[in-house]
């Protein structure tokens, strides 16, 4: 549901109202009146940024020396809500050179009143893109002296910017060498037990692209995406490939994504803004592939003794690695010495994290790698407390692996002049929380 904003005010930090547009009748206007009782001078501007007072919602983020505030009267999306003040402080600096302070409102009233009307109407977010609202709203905005950004160029054919509602790329765009490249990043979630049973594991990912495609290509992707393979073959009238299939939840994508065409096709289908961008996000909670399982031993042996083992295995191919590997195993604050042995990597003990932290360079998949070592504890005199053997830690970078099991089917090019491309796809796992309990 969009924001449906009844009302908007610009407000300085004494509570002055400095501009305000009504979009909606059902708010009276003395709204900001309440407002500047119940919130300002009462001190509580850096609670909460939704309050709610006689039956209407305002929500409120400080801008430099300026406070935007909306109100809304019925139950809105609140995200929208500041989704659409940041969007229009970066139109309004696009405007005033790069400044959006009190001065820049007060010497561009008649600019923002005019902005106002276009990008929101009834109360519901409109286009707020400067390329586009550049073309028909001309007027310069009064540049702050203190700015030094350069006037933005003018975007050639209008027409097709306006009505063609591609405002994230311009027509024009030329290159010698036409190049995509794909990366679909993921980072695994993980919280495992002392005896190896998985308690929580989901990973997040996204596909980042970056694109230098002359022309206004025409881009489509297909992944091994359950609900796309099985629409693929519904529509070729035959079964789906042998192969996994991988269910996708959460999914959200960039706004140049054709989202008619991915829910009649399930086809990722769209035109890319130039340079590098986020395509879309997504979460996975079933069938994870974990890139390592980490098996440790701590033996108490008195209270001056400790005895710690931890063996790291790597599960993913043998001719993959993973970079960067660093694994920290918590100690008690009262350690005094420590003794270990590693079969790679090198470790050491860090009293400042009270953690043992052993570093792996490059960790060869179908390998394990085993930490051995003897702590020695400083005996205090007073009532002792039990150590809370807070969970083991780790840090990698698998490249070419995705703990999802996501892969790229497709990467289809279509541009007018039939010009060829080179496409490059990689796939990189991290670490998110990646934690096992000791």
């Amino acid at each position: 549901m969009p924001v449906a904003a009844s009302a908007i005010y610009f407000l300085n930090l004494r509570g002055d109202v400095l501009i305000n547009r009504t979009y909606r009748d059902d708010v009276g206007g003395n709204m900001v009146d309440a407002f500047r009782t119940h919130i300002m001078q009462t001190k509580e501007l850096g609670n909460c940024p939704v309050r709610q007072i006689g039956g209407c919602s305002f929500v409120y983020m400080r801008i430099s020396n300026v406070y935007i505030v909306t109100v809304v009267s019925s139950n809105a999306n609140v995200a929208c809500g500041f989704k659409f003040v940041v969007e229009a402080v970066t139109l309004f600096k696009s405007y005033f050179g790069g400044a959006f302070d009190e001065d820049a409102i007060k010497n561009n009233f008649v600019l923002i009143y005019e902005l106002l009307d276009e990008i929101m109407d009834f109360g519901y977010p409109q286009n707020l893109s400067p390329e586009i609202l550049k073309l028909y709203i001309t007027q310069e905005g009064v540049r702050s002296p203190f700015s030094s950004k350069p006037k933005d160029k003018p975007v050639p054919n209008a027409t097709l910017q306006v009505t063609g509602a591609v405002g994230w790329r311009r027509e024009g765009l030329s290159y010698k060498k036409n190049e995509v490249f794909l990366d679909i990043v993921e980072s695994v979630n993980l919280l495992m037990s002392s005896k190896g049973n998985v308690l929580r594991c989901d990973v997040t990912g996204k596909v980042l692209m970056k694109c230098f495609l002359s022309g206004m290509p025409d881009l489509k992707l297909g992944l091994n995406d359950k609900i796309g393979l099985e629409k693929e073959s519904e529509m070729k009238s035959r079964p789906a490939k042998s192969g996994k299939t991988i269910e996708l939840d959460d999914v959200t994508f960039h706004q140049c994504v054709n989202l008619t065409r991915f829910n009649s096709e399930k086809t990722v289908s769209f035109v890319p803004p130039d340079g590098e961008f986020e395509l879309m996000k997504y979460r996975i909670t079933e069938g994870v592939n974990l890139p390592f399982r980490v098996l440790p031993t701590i033996k108490e042996l008195g209270r001056t003794r400790m005895e710690v083992n931890v063996k790291v295995k790597s599960v993913f191919g043998a001719k993959m690695f993973a970079l960067g590997v660093v694994v920290k195993i918590p100690v008690p604050k009262q350690t005094a010495k420590t003794n270990f042995q590693v079969t790679s990597g090198r470790a050491k003990y860090n009293p400042s994290i009270d953690c043992l932290v052993w570093k792996i360079r490059k960790f060869p998949g179908q390998t394990e790698s085993t930490l051995s070592a003897e702590i020695e504890l400083i005996s205090t005199m007073g009532e002792k407390k039990s150590w809370t053997r807070p969970p083991i830690q780790m840090e990698f970078q698998v490249p070419m692996f995705t703990a999802s099991g996501l892969r790229v089917r497709f990467l289809k090019v279509w541009e007018k002049s039939g010009y060829n491309t080179v496409e490059w796809v990689r796939y990189i796992t991290k670490a998110g929380s990646y934690e096992i309990r000791c």
